[in-house]
């Protein structure tokens, strides 16, 4: 895939098969959206192309970006896209100046200029321009005056309910990872540098990396304890995770730590990648380190069942 970062920069390819969106997720109905487009490129030996904008339009204007948190970041974002095949991502930087485009401006003077799509693949609830003024309707219209096919890809169900960013999130804010993974179509995730923590997890025979994530937008799931696989230098591991307050040892800060299986590595300020399989409990406050100790022989083997 190759990657612009200024749709300026794209030089036109023939056949473009073309779809807009923010793709936080990269969730199944994202995937469908993807997909399609492959396929129709195919048919007609043309190209995809992606694109999406950067920073998120919600923190440029403003819009509650406070509590805004994302799925993916923008770097695994990217990645997932990749991986579904597509020919060319297009990285508009978004700003307040190009928010201020109707829709009419977005799809003439960027869309049909710049890229000179044959077919835009839109998603169900697809929304773009000013204010968001722009749907399927209108860009049907503009497909008949400019002369390209606008096709819309219908909802993906799962478990009969509509896969959507926002349901992903809110399983993820309330720990169910499972659930939100079966949305996904893959395994959500969180990747950091490993930092120095306490050393207690190693003293009771536990050892954890505690990650810090520099990304200030990153969705962090629920407080609890999960079942996981951990990606260091390619390869892949068992693991449990805790996200939490660690109350039986100090009530602090938030901390995403992991103890990871058969591995007694030192990695600090290495990056790994903690991918989340099932939430096993919550985080509880455990009367003696011991008791602690004692659970987690228990989540160790309760874990090594689910995965």
């Amino acid at each position: 895939m190759k990657i612009y970062n200024c749709i300026k920069d794209f030089q036109p390819v023939d056949n473009a098969i073309v779809t807009i969106g923010t793709f936080d997720g990269v969730h199944l109905g994202h995937q469908a959206i993807f997909n399609k487009m492959r396929e129709d490129a195919k048919k007609i030996k043309g190209y995809t192309v992606v694109i999406t904008f950067y920073p998120h339009p919600r923190i440029v204007l403003g819009l509650d970006s406070k509590n805004l948190r994302f799925i993916n970041t923008q770097e695994k974002k990217i990645n997932r896209i990749e991986e579904t095949g597509i020919d060319f991502l297009v990285i508009v930087p978004f700003t307040k100046d190009f928010a201020s485009l109707s829709s009419e401006e977005f799809i003439t003077d960027f869309v049909v200029e710049k890229v000179n799509p044959v077919k835009i693949v839109t998603g169900y609830d697809h929304h773009f321009g000013k204010d968001r003024e722009g749907g399927f309707e209108l860009l049907s219209k503009m497909g008949e005056k400019h002369g390209f096919e606008v096709e819309k890809v219908e909802a993906q169900i799962v478990n009969d309910l509509k896969v959507s960013s926002t349901r992903v999130r809110k399983l993820l804010e309330a720990g169910k990872v499972k659930a939100a993974n079966s949305f996904l179509g893959y395994e959500y995730s969180i990747t950091g540098k490993v930092v120095k923590g306490q050393s207690i997890g190693r003293d009771m025979g536990f050892p954890t990396a505690n990650i810090e994530v520099s990304d200030e937008y990153k969705l962090i799931a629920a407080v609890g304890v999960y079942a996981c696989r951990v990606e260091y230098m390619g390869k892949f591991y068992k693991g449990m995770s805790n996200i939490g307050f660690r109350p039986t040892i100090d009530h602090g800060d938030l901390t995403i730590e992991v103890n990871i299986f058969d591995f007694d590595q030192q990695i600090y300020n290495e990056e790994i990648t903690i991918y989340f399989v099932d939430r096993m409990r919550d985080e509880h406050k455990f009367e003696s380190i011991d008791a602690l100790k004692a659970q987690l022989v228990k989540d160790r083997k309760q874990a090594l069942k689910i995965l």
